[in-house]
């Protein structure tokens, strides 16, 4: 099968995916961690010196971070496909127009913090997704430290006036919304006067792992970061310098792979074990091989981007299966809850429901096999794009709308697909 799918060249409203008729079997190469890379960068143009960055992601949500690291200043090459070199100066200059970020929250969420270290006025902006993604409680924060910003809406667009550095010495943080409220305030405070703690108001935090990723990358461009206990950090006044780093793929695509494998009984080699990564999404590894008999509660907090992947799954489940702990989905690339409840429910009525902030999947393993033609909405969110395509694997008649939103973190998931053997058909 030779079928190529490459997002400037998928011109087409919708892909109509067959059902193969054999288990998926082969290798993936596997993009970079978006999560890892935005970090890498961002602290790469924090730094003094020249880094390399390898095993990089190049997607849409990097390259907005990207682009606006060289709009302050930052100096950035593109050696190869999965390469940056990143040349800073340890300061950042005021860009010469606002920050357009699309709707990466990474981005978004983590310039809005390190912008307090330009002398003058940044304006961080998204699309009309990312002006309805919550940046309340950060902008809070920051005003704990001394820095001014302000979100009129609580959400973009950002104005900070930036003083070139900031004071302030101790903060708290409400990150029941997101972690990366946490992850953002950590960077930062490396250049503080003197030592600053992060403080959690109360125990909630979305994902909690991926501060984990925030210090790993801190320490590897030379930062200090002491936890307090669960709710609490102490980061030196370190500031960062130069590093060569070697980026692990990405988790939360692997769950696409792993899925798949585990819907067609096949084996799709991605080249490096599940224990191996340090992504909180991996934990979806241990209940994707539980399928078809997954648990008949899913508590997703810790690993809230792997939840529509594994609402996939729990469509052919033996058993309904509750999903928990997600409210914090509502507030993603789109609502996730509701997406995937309405998208499985346009597969069938009464697949799927949402029951407060929780998700019902009413598994039928009869599904596999059936025809149901639904042309799927994607609400420009990459994640529902891929966990609704592997509905697809199954049964007939799926289209996925907006195929290329999926160029926000993989731009590469339809070819790894055909190149498994899937037939993908390119609809008007």
């Amino acid at each position: 099968m030779d079928q190529s799918f490459a997002l400037a060249d998928l011109d087409t409203r919708a892909l109509l995916l067959v059902p193969p008729a054999r288990p998926l079997r082969g290798r993936v190469v596997l993009p970079g961690s978006k999560s890892i890379t935005n970090r890498a960068l961002l602290l790469a143009g924090l730094a003094k010196g020249r880094s390399h960055l390898k095993g990089a992601l190049k997607s849409d949500d990097t390259a907005r971070m990207a682009e606006a690291l060289v709009a302050m200043g930052v100096r950035i090459e593109e050696p190869d496909a999965t390469s940056f070199v990143v040349a800073g100066t340890g300061r950042l200059l005021p860009p010469p127009a606002p920050l357009f970020l699309g709707n990466a929250g990474t981005a978004t969420r983590f310039l809005t913090a390190a912008a307090s270290l330009v002398e003058g006025e940044v304006v961080v902006d998204g699309d009309p997704h990312m002006r309805k993604r919550p940046i309340a409680p950060l902008i809070e924060a920051l005003a704990r430290l001394g820095i001014e910003a302000s979100a009129p809406t609580g959400c973009p667009p950002v104005t900070i006036k930036g003083k070139g550095g900031f004071s302030g010495r101790r903060v708290e943080i409400d990150a029941g919304l997101s972690s990366q409220y946490v992850s953002a305030l950590l960077m930062l405070a490396a250049f503080g006067e003197a030592p600053v703690e992060i403080v959690l108001k109360g125990q909630a935090i979305g994902a909690r792992g991926y501060v984990d990723l925030t210090q790993a990358a801190m320490a590897a461009f030379g930062a200090e970061v002491t936890p307090l206990g669960p709710g609490a950090w102490r980061v030196a006044p370190t500031r960062y310098h130069a590093a060569d780093l070697m980026i692990e793929p990405d988790a939360s695509a692997a769950t696409y792979l792993w899925a798949a494998a585990a819907l067609t009984g096949g084996d799709v080699d991605l080249g490096l074990p599940p224990e191996t990564f340090t992504q909180p999404d991996a934990r979806a590894y241990a209940l994707i091989r539980a399928f078809p008999r997954l648990p008949s509660v899913i508590e997703g907090s810790q690993m809230q981007d792997a939840v529509p992947t594994l609402a996939a799954l729990a469509a052919f489940n033996e058993g309904p299966v509750r999903f928990t702990g997600i409210a914090n989905l509502r507030v993603k690339e789109c609502d996730r809850v509701h997406a995937m409840a309405s998208e499985l429910q346009r597969v069938r009525p009464g697949l799927a429901r949402e029951e407060g902030d929780d998700l019902i999947v009413m598994g039928d393993p009869a599904l596999a096999g059936s025809r149901h033609p639904a042309r799927i909405e994607t609400y420009a969110d990459h994640r529902i794009a891929m966990s609704m395509a592997l509905v697809g694997l199954l049964v007939g008649g799926i289209a996925i709308l907006d195929p290329t939103c999926v160029g926000k973190t993989y731009p590469g998931f339809w070819q790894a697909l055909a190149d498994l053997g899937v037939a993908l058909e390119k609809l008007d």
